[in-house]
């Protein structure tokens, strides 16, 4: 799966011009805690939200990628991180920074998914899917990954979310209570209710479940 890239923004020069001379605050425990490059963020240090970045996107892009179409995943990522860059004067440090960024992906996949549902078929996000794969794919892990992703397909958002975040981006589920601001039991009955729903449609394809 490829790497995100920064958008070409007056923030990304600015990173890149000095990312040779900045020093990697993960070598100083005083300065690599999340809270700390946030306050240096806020101050106007660009560099710092390099590494939150670097930190934090492979996550975001996982995370999307169960919940979006890849074909727009790119662009997805880079709305997040903008959103998030744009936001960090209002975060409120009492809470984790994950959970902040965790939050700003739901909504950007909420968002994305809607336009989808007004114009895309399911046939052309598909199409465009496989056209994201590695070359020479495993055809098999393939042939399971679109089923997995129609399945997916079939649950509400709101289902969806909660069984990527948990089952496929191992995220704890008082997490998940806090990212998307439900309570623990609401958290608890989706997942029951989102696993129910996944495992009929897996068993209607005639996959075998271990």
């Amino acid at each position: 799966m490829p790497f995100a890239r920064f958008p070409r923004t007056e923030l990304q020069s600015n990173v890149q011009r000095s990312a040779v001379q900045a020093r990697d605050p993960s070598t100083n425990d005083s300065e690599c805690s999340d809270n700390a490059l946030i306050r240096q963020c806020v101050a106007g240090n660009a560099d710092s939200f390099r590494w939150l970045y670097q930190r934090y996107h492979q996550k975001v892009r996982a995370l999307l990628y169960q919940l979006c179409d890849a074909a727009t995943l790119d662009d997805l990522v880079q709305e997040v991180f903008l959103r998030a860059w744009k936001g960090l004067p209002k975060f409120r440090q009492s809470s984790q920074f994950s959970t902040w960024l965790y939050r700003i992906a739901c909504n950007v996949a909420s968002d994305q998914r809607q336009l989808l549902a007004k114009g895309r078929s399911r046939f052309d996000s598909l199409k465009q899917q496989s056209a994201a794969q590695q070359d020479a794919p495993d055809l098999m892990h393939l042939h399971y990954q679109d089923i997995v992703q129609r399945g997916l397909q079939q649950l509400s958002f709101e289902h969806c979310t909660i069984l990527v975040m948990h089952d496929l981006e191992d995220i704890a589920q008082k997490e998940i209570a806090e990212v998307l601001e439900i309570p623990l039991g609401t958290v608890k009955s989706r997942l029951f209710h989102a696993r129910a729903a996944m495992r009929q449609f897996l068993h209607r394809e005639g996959v075998q479940q271990l």
